[in-house]
């Protein structure tokens, strides 16, 4: 069946979001996905407005990302090091071409695009056929309190200070300012199924939500919600997410996770049952392109099949 513009929707925060990304540009064409993502993340420096959590899903959906993780395949680090030759204390690692992408998102951020329509630009030279939607246009910034190192924006709690000691305090500074922009609500509106990927859910995807209009947009949506567990084996496979779980009084499982999303949700995908809500009990590890595929199909089902 064709579409005429998205039908699917994903919410994402970094690695785990970008993967599940991808894997579901593979099963479906990109051209039915669009991407909500946190920008919370958000750091200006070196003069340029770096966009984490957007930028590696751009990167994993042109197959550009990095094998390290992040960044764009192949990068050098040639300004950095040319940085840190003149004393400059470089704590944010940016490749030259990472830079670039980043410099110019600021020079058209200053000539009066929004963010999203930045981003827009920045994909379209990249081949992204996928639509990467920034959570709002306006700024959001997650802080968070910890014992040893007090109130710290998010990179540098997860660069700086390595993500270590526990989460005291948390939050989504300017986000009651902001708004969702048009193309956000669209997406969420013309969705026929809606996923929560396997990102942090306290970092990550409440940033997205704790912009006014998107929970009760998604609540209102005339398509299933459902989210992908972050939890493998009773474990987070990366960052920091048990901290964030602990902070919030969450059992760090899939049932945890969809006591945070609460009435959000009508189904879960995890690597457990959850008893609560009807669960798809699958291998949530995306290890390779065929595991990511996997997920994303079985998850498209499942939603699919939640549909009233």
């Amino acid at each position: 069946m064709g579409v005429s513009g998205p039908d699917i929707l994903l919410l994402s925060g970094g690695t785990g979001g970008a993967k599940l990304a991808r894997g579901m540009a593979d099963v479906v064409g990109a051209q039915r996905l669009a991407v909500l993502v946190n920008t919370a993340d958000d750091i200006e420096i070196y003069g340029a407005h770096v966009s984490p959590d957007p930028d590696l899903v751009s990167f994993w959906l042109a197959d550009a990302i990095d094998e390290r993780g992040w960044g764009l395949r192949d990068d050098t680090f040639a300004v950095m090091d040319a940085l840190r030759a003149l004393g400059v204390e470089v704590w944010f690692n940016l490749g030259d071409r990472d830079l670039a992408w980043c410099l110019e998102r600021s020079r058209m951020l200053a000539e009066g695009l929004s963010p999203t329509a930045a981003l827009a630009h920045l994909n379209e030279s990249l081949g992204v056929r996928a639509r990467v939607l920034p959570m709002s246009d306006d700024p959001v910034r997650t802080w968070i309190r910890t014992g040893a190192a007090g109130w710290c924006a998010f990179q540098e709690f997860m660069i700086r200070e390595q993500a270590t000691g526990l989460v005291e305090g948390l939050e989504y500074r300017g986000a009651e300012q902001a708004a969702p922009s048009e193309q956000a609500l669209a997406a969420i509106a013309g969705a026929r199924a809606i996923v929560i990927g396997p990102s942090n859910p306290l970092a990550s995807i409440a940033p997205i939500l704790a912009v006014p209009g998107i929970r009760e947009a998604l609540i209102a949506a005339d398509a299933p919600v459902v989210a992908v567990s972050p939890i493998v084996g009773g474990e987070v496979l990366k960052g920091p997410t048990a901290a964030f779980m602990a902070f919030a009084a969450l059992e760090l499982s899939a049932a945890g996770v969809a006591s945070f999303y609460g009435e959000l949700l009508d189904g879960i995908v995890a690597d457990e049952n959850v008893a609560s809500l009807a669960t798809l009990h699958t291998d949530t590890r995306m290890e390779d392109a065929a595991g990511r595929a996997r997920l994303a199909r079985e998850t498209l089902s499942f939603a699919e099949g939640l549909r009233g």
